[in-house]
């Protein structure tokens, strides 16, 4: 991994001198991503500026590589997987002056032209200047792994490799794209499926789409776009049986794992406890010597990832270190700030406060591991999200809820005003044929169209993220399952047999069930961190939220966008509803309001660069080392769960939004705000310490008239005041007598 900067004049003028302080600037903004060296270049009409990360030839690998004449100029962030086999094509005699696996592509672009990427495998975000044609070409690889960006105007082009370092020109705006921002269904997390492309967040920058080469002609600025690879529209024919797909999957696999596990320093992996981690675990243990590091939290004990992480280093034999989160551990608004302007996304969130925080280990504790492979992009072309989104359903509720998303993206993008027609209960009376035969989505098929929409989300927001927190500890992240032709393969598959090979993964679980633990290979898909246990994610992002006075919020709110733009009322009582219930609402709709007001002010007045602000960052937090799970289980809780809320001395009673209801046949509900949202038993235990929750007597009376201990309920106790069901101290006033429960 490395940083990318530069300017180029696209009017046939060359670059002055006042191009040297840019060029610098952007330099030292990069110097995160690229800490082992930095080379600055201006001639003429072009001004480059290169930080390098050292993973291949460190001695000899450094940037811009030449041709052996020197017309021709390349600067690269990346990897080239199969730059042996592309070096073995080309003609005899061609020398390489370095041994940096991206010197091959000067040799095929003076081989090839514009069709010099069409056979590299890797993942790369590069500029290339052609002197001799006098033209500037900037490209990504397929998938958009590795960033680049740029902003221009009728004079000149300014590019790199993060949005920050365009900043150090001048004529690049400093305004943050509200506007798109709050309809981008990545922020607002809308079930709808979008194929627009991908957003910067920023007004005038551009990313350089994926699988796509901008060649630029600096006598004029005429720009043409190349797109040398496509997504398949999923619609395969393949003949090959089950089997030889699922065969042809696990050896396409490992291969990738092997290209993306090769390097000339040590390499990682964050191993998640899923299959995917897992999978990329097993096939690369065997190729290096794998150092794998996890995230320790009261999420990841609940929802059992820990556990299974360890189960899978222990059944592979390979190293695993469990960094961490105790339930005190609350960013401070600085440090949530710096990632937030590390990540230069307003959906930075507690994901990539975890995924930051264990790069930041690894470099701390692990100076020789500069590269961290990832168990990321299976779900999106493998069918990850199948059981997910089918609810209690089979793949056609899959396929019936991808064509759902698929109107509402349709309406949001095409004719919104035609929503009315699918709503209420006599909706659905027209077919998608009423939205136009225009649209994006129309004609394809619901899977085929989900597909689309995910490579759209692996751009704009996998791929960025992952790039961001490793680069923040000068770290490479790489993602075997991001591989053409494994997407290639899943993508000939029929429809008939989506349903065999893709429900609930089956191609990748199957294609290692020999390598892992039946238990892993066989478990239901876990969200990182939501689901099951997520308030012990939510709590310390909340007391961020609320530390001293809430300050962090309050200055979002006083910026002028977040006066205009955020109900400052609104937004305090949510923060309130949250801090008494975790539970109650998403912290991670907040979030994004907030971050894009902090972003505001940072474009207005940059922060200082990354390396320099390294000292705002608390002391790396310590790995836990095990030696059985089973036993260390209670003192694992201890440390990364927070206190309970309650004790036998609690005095509890039903929130005032909350009743307990029965209906002819005895069954329990709790209705919440009138709206019945929890069945209870009719005769259990719990439904009779609901009943008598009186708020005028203790959890230990309350349990001792019905032959128990509050210990027996401690979970139902602690979700039941996380979301808000429960409340301390003294009930309202009544207003009339109370003889029980409430029948429906």
């Amino acid at each position: 991994m490395c940083g990318l900067g530069g300017l180029a004049r696209i009017d046939g003028q060359d670059l002055g001198v006042e191009a040297d302080a840019i060029l610098a600037t952007m330099a030292r903004t990069l110097a995160h991503r690229g800490p082992d060296e930095e080379e600055l270049l201006r001639q003429g009409r072009v001004g480059l500026a290169f930080t390098r990360l050292s993973l291949v030839d460190p001695e000899n690998g450094g940037q811009p590589l030449y041709s052996e004449d020197r017309s021709v100029v390349l600067i690269a962030n990346g990897e080239v997987y199969n730059h042996k086999e592309l070096s073995a094509t080309l003609p005899a005699g061609t020398r390489f002056r370095t041994g940096s696996d991206c010197e091959v592509l000067v040799h095929l672009y003076q081989q090839k032209g514009l069709d010099f990427l069409d056979d590299v495998r890797g993942m790369f975000g590069l500029v290339l200047w052609d002197r001799r044609r006098d033209v500037l070409l900037l490209a990504r690889d397929h998938f958009g792994v590795k960033p680049l960006y740029f902003t221009r105007d009728d004079r000149r082009i300014a590019f790199a490799s993060e949005i920050k370092a365009l900043f150090a020109d001048p004529a690049t705006p400093r305004r943050v794209d509200w506007d798109g921002a709050l309809v981008n269904p990545t922020v607002t997390s809308a079930p709808s499926l979008d194929l627009g492309a991908p957003a910067t967040y920023f007004e005038g920058v551009e990313s350089v789409p994926a699988a796509t080469i901008l060649e630029i002609d600096l006598r004029d600025g005429a720009t043409r776009r190349h797109t040398y690879w496509t997504l398949p529209d999923f619609d395969g024919d393949s003949t090959r049986t089950d089997a030889e797909i699922i065969g042809d999957f696990r050896e396409l696999l490992a291969d990738s794992v092997r290209a993306c596990a090769t390097a000339d320093v040590s390499i990682g992996l964050f191993l998640s406890g899923g299959v995917d981690s897992a999978a990329v675990a097993a096939l690369a243990a065997d190729t290096t010597d794998l150092q794998t590091f996890s995230v320790l939290s009261g999420s990841t004990v609940v929802n059992g990832d820990a556990r299974h992480a360890r189960l899978v280093a222990d059944k592979l034999g390979v190293a695993n270190h469990q960094v961490r989160f105790d339930a005190s551990d609350v960013p401070t608004a600085d440090e949530w700030k710096r990632l937030l302007w590390l990540t230069e996304m307003p959906t930075c969130s507690p994901e990539q406060y975890y995924k930051h925080e264990l790069h930041r280990y690894v470099r701390a504790e692990h100076p020789e591991i500069k590269g961290m492979l990832l168990g990321a992009a299976a779900d999106e072309f493998c069918g990850g999200y199948s059981t997910t989104t089918a609810g209690d359903g089979g793949w056609q509720a899959f396929e019936d809820a991808l064509a759902g998303m698929a109107r509402r993206g349709r309406l949001d993008s095409g004719r919104p005003r035609l929503a009315a027609w699918w709503e209420g209960t006599e909706g659905g009376l027209l077919t998608d044929a009423a939205l136009g035969a225009a649209r994006d989505l129309v004609g394809r098929d619901p899977y085929g169209a989900f597909v689309a929409a995910k490579m759209r989300d692996v751009e704009q927001f996998n791929c960025w993220h992952e790039d961001r927190t490793a680069a923040g500890s000068g770290t490479e992240a790489r993602v075997p399952f991001l591989d053409r032709r494994l997407v290639e393969l899943v993508a000939s598959i029929p429809a008939a047999r989506r349903e065999r090979l893709l429900w609930d993964k089956a191609i990748v679980r199957e294609a290692v069930a020999d390598l892992l633990p039946a238990e892993v290979t066989h478990r239901p898909k876990v969200p990182f961190f939501y689901g099951e246990g997520v308030q012990h994610t939510h709590r310390p992002f909340i007391e961020m939220l609320t530390r001293d006075g809430a300050a962090l919020v309050e200055e979002a709110l006083a910026t002028p966008r977040g006066r205009e733009m955020l109900d400052a009322d609104r937004v305090r009582a949510l923060l309130r509803r949250l801090a008494d219930a975790p539970l109650s609402a998403h912290v991670e709709r907040l979030l994004p309001l907030l971050n894009l007001c902090l972003l505001d002010t940072m474009v207005a007045e940059l922060p200082p660069p990354l390396v320099d602000s390294a000292v705002l960052l608390p002391a790396v937090r310590p790995a836990h080392r095990f030696t059985d799970w089973a036993t260390e289980a209670p003192r694992i809780e201890e440390l990364v769960f927070a206190a309970p809320r309650w004790t036998p001395d609690s005095v509890l009673a039903l929130a005032d939004h909350v009743e307990l209801l029965r209906d002819a046949t005895g069954t329990a509900y709790l209705a919440v705000e009138g709206s019945l949202e929890y069945v209870l038993g009719a005769d259990d235990t719990w439904t009779a310490l609901l009943h008598s929750l009186d708020g005028t007597r203790t959890l230990a009376e309350v349990c001792a008239d019905l032959d128990t201990h509050p210990e027996a309920f401690r979970q139902l106790l602690d979700d039941s005041l996380d979301l808000g069901l429960l409340r301390p101290g003294a009930p309202a006033p009544a207003t009339t007598p109370h003889d029980g429960d409430r029948n429906v």
